[in-house]
């Protein structure tokens, strides 16, 4: 108990599926620095395209990423120019033929990366960090999330001390592992020093039974004590 466990990390091979899709013993820690590289250059690139994950995947020579932003079209570029650059990019960084997939986020308001960098972004914009986390909540909610928390810490306000500060509606069931748990962190560049925005949304929950499931269920509970109370009548003749 106490132990602070990363909601997907915990849920991988369960409900959540992994971001790099590849496996090589000989050469796993230059693939994870290669990885780290590719990811942290594109998110620096497309900083306004609303970019949530890039997932990678490796086959023999050729590698495939797939950007998931709310906003394809910066990505793509006029004529798809955009994907060209970023294709020769990757070419060059992994010296392997690459091909760049954009997957387009239909529901951004509850993509709780998205989330965490729209924070980010107010706060550089010296919006007041209780008024951006009640925004991103609003949005979450009326977007149809069952539960959203909002994580603050940092100088908020530009205060001497840092502090955290966190806001949550609806329910957000960490330790059910059924539970569809989006997380997102990002950090806030402002001129009192680093923000860290931590957001938590719960999407629904996995393997949930319908109301005719239920029904059907208690109509079997129903056969079966009436099974059993016939019986009992018997053997008491």
């Amino acid at each position: 108990m106490g132990h602070k466990i990363h909601p997907k990390s915990v849920r991988v091979g369960y409900i959540k599926d992994w971001d790099s899709k590849w496996f090589n013993l000989k050469e796993m820690p230059d693939f994870i620095e290669e990885d780290f590289r590719i990811r942290a250059y594109l998110k620096e690139k497309l900083k306004m395209a609303s970019v949530s994950k890039i997932g990678l995947e490796r086959a023999g020579k050729y590698i495939r990423v797939n950007i998931y932003t709310s906003r394809p079209g910066i990505v793509i570029g006029k004529g798809g120019q955009g994907i060209e650059n970023i294709r020769m990019e990757v070419e060059q960084m992994t010296g392997r033929k690459a091909f760049v997939n954009v997957m387009e986020i239909k529901r951004a308001e509850i993509d709780a990366q998205l989330a965490a960098d729209g924070i980010a972004y107010q706060l550089e914009k010296q919006v007041a960090f209780r008024r951006a986390m009640k925004k991103v909540i609003e949005k979450a909610m009326a977007a149809g999330a069952q539960g959203i928390k909002v994580m603050c810490s940092g100088r908020l306000g530009g205060a001497e001390i840092a502090r955290t500060e966190w806001l949550k509606e609806g329910r957000v069931p960490l330790q059910t592992f059924r539970a569809e748990i989006d997380y997102g962190f990002s950090e806030a560049n402002t001129t009192m020093g680093k923000i860290g925005i931590k957001v938590w949304i719960f999407k629904k929950e996995h393997f949930q039974k319908t109301a005719k499931e239920l029904l059907e269920e208690a109509k079997l509970v129903e056969n079966v004590e009436e099974v059993g109370a016939s019986q009992v009548g018997q053997d008491n003749k």
